[in-house]
């Protein structure tokens, strides 16, 4: 699906944040709450979004999260901004983590809201452009303005919102790990292909000694990462998602790296050419940058695989 990662993952109903959202709901919610928002996006009838980053808040820490639900009767009334949430535009409701026990302790401030995109006061301010250009279903700016939804919108019980959060991003990283490995071997491919075409100074790109070591690397370093995430899904799939983490963690930032690199290395075969739009890779460039902060930055989860490893070795 990641070979056409605009387009594929939307139409076989594999594109995230759906498929996170999915599992949170299945994981967490109500038996009306998974056949009124679960199975209708399961079916591929609706599209969702998830709304946890915030402009004034360091994102790598939800915990310091300060948009807001209020209990008021039956209704929670929601206030706050969001933004770089993708797929906003066109979705049918949002997955909102909102601080609704302000002097609880960090982890147990924040719950989970589903919010539907035409409830009032819900504006998707706009879609915010990546390096400058806007594609699929967009990252949005989102404001809450007295937003007010029904009590039993809460997903899980109330201050549950940062482990719910955690379970949903954690498999939704092994589908971003997933698609890259797409594009990066269509990237290859496309360097190959352009390597064995384009000839400079009496001979082809393909016979320099440089671009063959561009195709080396690329190779052994899509085959390492396609192993590791296939391991990491044994993992999930053998012991759990939550046992799996390290392994999550891993493949997030092994993967990310990797597909940079690939793309970037099929770029400069290519020349300017390249940098243009009459080829995916610039794209392709852009979402793998992008898939460095995407669910985590990398430095946070290199903490957390550092903390894990030296733990084993603590006593």
């Amino acid at each position: 699906m990641g070979r056409s990662i605009y387009v594929a993952p939307a139409i076989f109903n594999c594109s995230f944040p759906d498929t996170g959202n999915a599992e949170a709901l299945l994981d967490y919610g109500s038996s009306d709450q998974v056949e009124r928002y679960a199975r209708p996006l399961l079916e591929g009838d609706v599209r969702s979004c998830f709304a946890l980053t915030e402009p004034d808040a360091a994102s790598s820490d939800p915990t310091n999260i300060s948009t807001r639900a209020t209990l008021d009767g039956d209704e929670w009334v929601l206030d706050g901004h969001k933004w770089w949430i993708s797929g906003a535009m066109g979705a049918s409701y949002a997955l909102v983590m909102a601080v609704t026990d302000p002097d609880a302790p960090p982890h147990a401030r924040a719950s989970m809201l589903i919010v539907p995109v035409d409830s009032e006061g819900f504006e998707v301010v706009r879609a915010l452009p990546v390096m400058g250009h806007s594609a699929g279903y967009g990252h949005c700016e989102l404001r809450f303005d007295s937003v007010r939804v029904p009590r039993d919108s809460l997903l899980g019980a109330r201050g549950e919102g940062f482990p719910i959060a955690q379970a949903r991003l954690g498999p939704g990283r092994i589908h971003h790990c997933m698609r890259a490995i797409g594009t990066a071997e269509r990237a290859f491919e496309l360097m190959c292909m352009r390597a064995g075409e384009r000839v400079t100074r009496g001979e082809r790109l393909a016979d320099k000694q440089m671009v063959q070591d561009f195709v080396a690397l690329s190779r052994i370093e899509i085959d390492a990462a396609r192993l590791a995430v296939l391991h990491a899904a044994w993992t999930i799939d053998t012991v759990g998602k939550n046992a799996a983490r390290q392994q999550i963690s891993q493949i997030k930032v092994q993967v990310a790296h990797m597909q940079q690199a690939v793309v970037d290395r099929a770029i400069q075969v290519h020349g300017a050419l390249g940098l243009s739009e009459d080829t995916p890779l610039a794209g392709m460039w852009r979402i793998a940058r992008a898939l460095r902060f995407g669910d985590g930055p990398d430095e946070v989860h290199k903490v957390v695989i550092a903390r894990r490893e030296l733990a084993r070795f603590a006593a």
